[in-house]
């Protein structure tokens, strides 16, 4: 913890947060709390190379530093792990750096990045190490909404309170960059049918029962070969839904912004739908609601099963359990 004086003495510093886009998006909302409180402050945001699109445009990042460790891990060059390391070493000399991972990676980058680091305490991350890397640290239980761990590691060493009122009234994440063509006749329904695990899905066919019982127009999000393959099996079940084009990430905040209605699982462009005030339904089988910040436009819809978070059990399918009829009254009460 640092003193009162703080305010005067913090005027740039570094958030590390590496991965994944779900993660980089919930974690975003911070920046705008940061300079409520820090107006002339300078905010740099160290990440993975490959979602530098989601943040070089945001207007409250003063600059994006990009890492390229999944190449390192793929790779095991050392002359590329060097490479790394020299990039943060000449990085400015930050007044702090807040790691908002908790991982010994991530801890590791900030230790590069700075002498003064702030990260979660050995009890509040599933890798406990990385706490050793810190010069000071908070303490939140590790099962507490990720939203609100966020929050707390950026907002306690910066000596400030972000409320459950800030968030429900939080201001748009991201800045709108593109406008869609979408219906005019019909509610637009983003369907985000992909994730990180196989688990983590909703079954194509029962997505397709969603779309048949609302009979809107429907967006299928998808962001790799085998995501098409599915969207066009899903086509090939409802006459409602329609291919969204390839996507850039900053084009794909601005598609999910456009939309009435996000339906998808547990994964980065639903919670885009969250950052961005825009209504969502988001579907948890082997993850629970912990991930999102509950609203009354922004709900989660879980599965029967019980959830370890401290212990993940990535063969939980319970997903396939959730009745399309549910999905269907709820995304009524929230097109109404």
């Amino acid at each position: 913890m640092y003193n009162n004086t703080m305010k005067k003495e913090i005027n740039h510093i570094a958030i590390v947060r590496l991965s994944a886009l779900g993660d980089i998006v919930n974690a975003s909302v911070v920046l705008q709390y940061i300079k409520q409180f820090y107006p002339n402050i300078k905010i740099d945001w160290i990440t993975e190379e490959v979602f530098a699109p989601l943040l070089d445009k945001h207007p409250l990042i003063n600059d994006v530093i990009t890492l390229n460790l999944k190449k390192f891990k793929k790779d095991k060059s050392l002359t590329l792990l060097q490479e790394q390391i020299q990039k943060l070493k000449e990085t400015p000399e930050y007044d702090l750096v807040i790691d908002m991972q908790g991982l010994i990676k991530s801890s590791l980058v900030a230790k590069f990045a700075g002498e003064k680091r702030h990260g979660f305490d050995k009890h509040s991350t599933r890798e406990s190490l990385a706490a050793f890397f810190y010069t000071s640290t908070s303490h939140i239980a590790y099962e507490e909404n990720v939203i609100k761990r966020n929050c707390f590691v950026v907002s306690d060493p910066l000596e400030f309170e972000i409320s459950s009122d800030m968030l429900l009234t939080k201001q748009r994440v991201f800045p709108f960059t593109k406008t869609f063509t979408l219906s005019k006749e019909k509610k637009n329904i983003a369907l985000v049918i992909g994730a990180s695990w196989e688990s983590k899905i909703y079954p194509i066919e029962l997505l397709a029962d969603v779309c048949n019982g609302l009979k809107e127009q429907f967006y299928i999000i998808w962001g790799s070969e085998a995501e098409k393959k599915m969207a066009h099996k899903l086509s090939s079940l409802t006459p409602f839904t329609q291919l969204a084009p390839k996507m850039t990430l900053d084009e794909l905040v601005s598609y999910i912004s456009s939309m009435d209605l996000v339906i998808g699982n547990d994964t980065g462009p639903t919670h885009m739908a969250w950052a961005q005030n825009i209504p969502s339904i988001t579907l948890f089988g082997p993850t629970n609601t912990r991930m999102i910040y509950e609203t009354t436009q922004n709900i989660g819809i879980k599965s029967p099963s019980k959830v370890d978070i401290l212990k993940i059990n990535k063969n939980d399918f319970s997903i396939k359990e959730i009745p399309p009829q549910i999905v269907i009254e709820k995304a009524k009460e929230l097109l109404r």
